[in-house]
């Protein structure tokens, strides 16, 4: 009997575990492979905020799914709304419901907004290549309109690695283009990437620093509306353009799938195998909350997206089979940060300095990109990406 698998989304996550399963079952002509993602292209996150200073970035890091799975595996672009475990069925907005024997969810997730009154109104966000692009068009409006005694004031909310990123690549564009901006960087916790080695924090704020960002740590942002974000008691900043990157949630799709989940994430609890309380549903990425040991599931990354979606593939090969499943366990393997045309690093495996930035750090920030691109579809398109990474 043949069986339907079922995988959703393009990110890390889906394309990583699709790569993985198809080559587990290459040859066996027992199984049909259908992969559904809202675009047709796999887009390399991590670097989606270089469009923001130049949009010709996108040619190397929107990778076409064709380039991708294999010919036997069918695609369909179209946005899930909803999965029906019991008459085990994809819905879609726009295609008729896809059956399934066996559903991997790698959709990812969605900006969340906390609450905060007029964030999600007036916010742009960095969670996909058109959010990358607005920003760019927005940044680059408000210099055109100001001026160097009325510059354009950009304001950056969350100093997590996207908020980071973010301010690194308008500062470059200012300098590139002589533009007249303030940027300012906005942190509700005590210091910039949050819970994280206070060396790395340091080095990461001098590197901010250096290209005069502002930074405002400590006041967590209470309201916005279409000027200014109100921070704390008596805090203000008036805005030209403003840019959320302040936490995730899980899509809107997966609030009322039957499946056990966190309540106020809609985020999916999976078994370290990745299977869910219903054994034919597989979930990964930022879509999951996957168990690991100790008390905290594996953190919503780049790296743990990758290390699992291998995994993961595999694990959905032997889920047809009848074989036991094996269990994932991240493992850190260190932690790489740009800053515009700068990098640092940090408790990087098998290097023994704990943190370092100039050109090692650099090299290694584009070395990681080009190394997924290639697994992804080969050596020709990461070195052509290599330099705009």
């Amino acid at each position: 009997m043949t069986e339907n698998v079922v995988v959703l989304g393009s990110g890390y996550a889906g394309a990583g575990a699709i790569k993985s399963f198809e080559d587990e079952v290459d040859g066996e002509t027992d199984v049909d492979i259908t992969w559904i993602s809202e675009t047709d292209y796999h887009l390399v996150l991590h670097e989606s905020h270089r469009c923001i200073r130049d949009p010709s970035v996108q040619e190397n890091i929107a990778i076409p799914v064709h380039e991708i799975k294999q010919p036997s595996t069918e695609f369909i672009q179209d946005e899930v709304v909803g999965i029906d475990t019991d008459a085990q069925e994809v819905d879609l907005a726009d295609s008729d419901a896809v059956e399934y024997d066996y559903l991997l969810v790698g959709l990812g997730s969605q900006t969340a907004f906390f609450g905060i009154d007029g964030l999600e109104e007036y916010a742009l966000t960095l969670k996909s290549l058109d959010d990358a692009l607005d920003i760019h068009d927005k940044i680059q409006q408000a210099a055109r309109e100001a001026s160097t005694n009325d510059p354009a004031q950009v304001v950056i909310g969350g100093a997590g690695l996207s908020g980071i990123q973010t301010a690194g690549e308008v500062a470059e564009f200012r300098d590139e283009h002589n533009a007249p901006i303030d940027i300012h960087l906005v942190e509700g916790l005590d210091q910039v990437l949050p819970n994280s080695d206070p060396e790395l924090q340091g080095a990461l704020r001098k590197r901010l620093e250096a290209a005069d960002v502002n930074i405002k740590c400590g006041e967590f942002i209470g309201e916005v509306d279409e000027a200014t974000v109100y921070i704390g008691d008596e805090d203000e900043l008036d805005y030209d353009v403003l840019v959320w990157t302040g936490g995730i949630t899980g899509r809107d799709c997966m609030q009322d799938v039957d499946l056990d989940k966190d309540e106020r994430n809609h985020r999916v609890h999976a078994e370290g195998n990745f299977q869910t309380e219903d054994e034919r549903v597989f979930a990964i990425g930022d879509s999951a909350l996957i168990d690991q040991p100790g008390d905290q599931p594996a953190p919503p990354t780049a790296q743990a997206a990758w290390q699992a979606a291998e995994v993961a593939g595999e694990n959905l090969a032997r889920a047809v089979r009848g074989q036991p499943l094996k269990t994932w366990t991240h493992k850190d393997k260190g932690t790489v940060v740009s800053v515009g045309e700068k990098a640092v690093a940090h408790d990087v495996v098998n290097v023994p300095v704990e943190t370092f930035g100039g050109l090692p750090a650099k090299l290694l920030k584009k070395a990681i990109a080009a190394r997924w691109i290639n697994d992804m579809t080969g050596v020709g398109r990461a070195a052509k990406a290599w330099p705009d990474m």
